[in-house]
């Protein structure tokens, strides 16, 4: 609904008010919804000054970030997601390489758990215990958590 009543008070003089509210409600939103929205928006409003307005508000770049519009907080969520998917794939590397080097013998099975983890805590305790494991088993157990780690744990 306020959407349309932006497209209906466009040339209104407190246009920037509406749109204000707009955006801080879109935050509120999935991301799918609130794209949604801005496209809407940017196309129907068009080259009005409620569109450059608009534009301004939902704009990528901004010269004032940290303003929390839809788009900068999806590029920031994104970014911390990638960021910590790129963690947790570097961790798991870091694990089968310490286990190749101190040439423990690694079931496929194991190099796909430990490979498709991303929990970067679940992560690093199992860097930690592959430093004395004797045996792969050794990484997934001594915390006395059975479902620890596996395929319905809290590894994936």
């Amino acid at each position: 609904m306020a959407a349309f009543s932006a497209l209906a008070h466009a040339r209104d003089p407190d246009i920037d008010a509406i749109l204000d509210a707009l955006v801080r409600g879109l935050q509120s939103h999935d991301e799918a919804e609130a794209v949604f929205f801005n496209d809407f928006l940017d196309v129907t409003l068009g080259n009005t000054p409620a569109g450059d307005k608009w534009r301004e508000l939902m704009g990528f770049v901004t010269y004032f970030p940290g303003r929390g519009t839809v788009r900068e907080t999806a590029y920031l969520e994104g970014r911390a997601e990638g960021q910590a998917e790129g963690q947790a794939e570097g961790q798991a590397r870091m694990i089968l390489r310490l286990l190749d080097q101190r040439m423990l013998q690694i079931r496929p099975e194991t190099r796909e758990r430990i490979v498709s983890c991303t929990d970067l805590d679940t992560l690093t305790r199992w860097f930690d215990r592959a430093v004395t494991a004797s045996s792969e088993d050794d990484l997934f157990t001594g915390d006395g958590s059975e479902a620890e780690g596996g395929p319905q744990g809290s590894d994936r």
